[in-house]
């Protein structure tokens, strides 16, 4: 099944947003895309046992998807939409390169 690289980069930014709202609205103290206090790995130390343990399994994803850019969160009252900028160019990137390296292993694999 081929799907086009701008339809891949944009699922994959939409769904990468979705996944950081969601985990933070779960996890966190307030519902919000973004963490306002730059606490960006909520429920880790969390007494409920159950926002723990979530945590803990999608602590690796989280790690990927906002690790390289959580300095801009260091900012105590960052300009709205820079962060959601910032965020959705990485990830643009991020799914290009995955669009582009899967697509490589595919031909090779339909090579072979």
């Amino acid at each position: 099944m081929k799907i086009s690289r701008e339809r891949f980069v944009i699922g994959f930014v939409v769904l990468a947003l979705v996944f950081q709202f969601i985990s933070n609205s779960l996890l966190g103290p307030e519902v919000s895309l973004f963490p306002g206090n730059g606490e960006w790995y909520p429920g880790l130390e969390s007494a409920v046992g159950w926002k723990r343990t979530l945590a803990t399994l999608i602590y690796p994803v989280k790690f990927v998807l906002i690790e390289p850019l959580s300095f801009l969160g260091q900012d105590p009252d960052p300009v709205p939409p820079i962060l959601l900028i910032a965020f959705a160019a990485y990830w643009t990137a991020m799914a290009w390169v995955l669009h582009f390296l899967s697509t490589i292993i595919i031909r090779k694999r339909n090579v072979a």
